[in-house]
């Protein structure tokens, strides 16, 4: 007899076995802190696979497709395909969003359509099919999920990410390397909110808020990248 498949089962075309670790990717850290028989059911320790598995399998995509590219873009594009915003806009094209379980506090303040959540959720239900039947499985739905962003990027012609940008920028110009501090950090202990700030040679140039620090610097860069370009 068939296993029922969930609706994200389809929409990722892949059945698991084993219905609790699909669960548990889908278990957001806000359930547990809000319902204490749950504790040690969140996706936090899935996600930290499904982001290798992620990774490899991306890494092993481009290096086939692209046996000309040195490994400067290579590296360069494989950052943009695992990045948080990427693999975010990849879940929202399956509706991972609407499965997830979280506590109330986080679901009123829009955790569903965040891309923190959204991304995390990803790397986790990664991990979790790698765990459920192995590695082919999980490249293979890594490659259905990200197919679209696999087919735009080129390496070689990628935009750069913004710190790198920056720094470039800078050396053109004969400024000093950028300098990043972490100004504020705010919200609750598990989910803070970074702000951080770029200076070169002591001036700000540039300010961003994210939910990683890396995130943030990122934001900052681009503002400082903007304010040099544009004088």
């Amino acid at each position: 007899m068939a296993m029922e498949r969930t609706p994200l089962e389809l929409a990722i075309r892949y059945t698991f076995k084993d219905k609790g670790l699909l669960q548990q990717a889908l278990t957001h850290p806000s359930y547990p802190n809000e319902h204490p028989e749950a504790a040690g059911v969140s996706n936090q320790r899935l996600e930290f696979l499904g982001d290798a598995c992620i990774g490899l399998v991306v890494g092993r995509n481009l290096y086939e497709r692209y046996p000309d590219v040195d490994e400067g873009p290579l590296t360069e594009a494989r950052s943009r395909l695992v990045r948080r915003e990427t693999l975010a806009r990849a879940a929202r094209r399956v509706d991972l969003g609407a499965h997830l379980i979280m506590g109330a506090g986080e679901e009123a303040r829009g955790g569903r359509d965040r891309d923190s959540n959204l991304a995390d959720a990803f790397e986790a239900l990664v991990g979790a099919v790698l765990l459920d039947r192995g590695y082919p499985s999980a490249r293979g739905v890594v490659l259905r999920v990200l197919r679209p962003e696999l087919r735009e990027l080129e390496p070689g012609a990628t935009a750069k990410d913004p710190k790198s940008q920056l720094q470039e920028l800078a050396h053109s110009m004969g400024l000093a390397s950028p300098e990043y501090e972490t100004v504020k950090a705010e919200g609750p202990p598990h989910q803070p909110l970074y702000t951080v700030e770029v200076r070169i040679a002591g001036e700000a140039l540039g300010q961003g808020q994210g939910l990683r620090k890396v995130e943030a610097e990122r934001r900052a860069a681009q503002q400082a990248v903007e304010r040099l370009v544009g004088g």
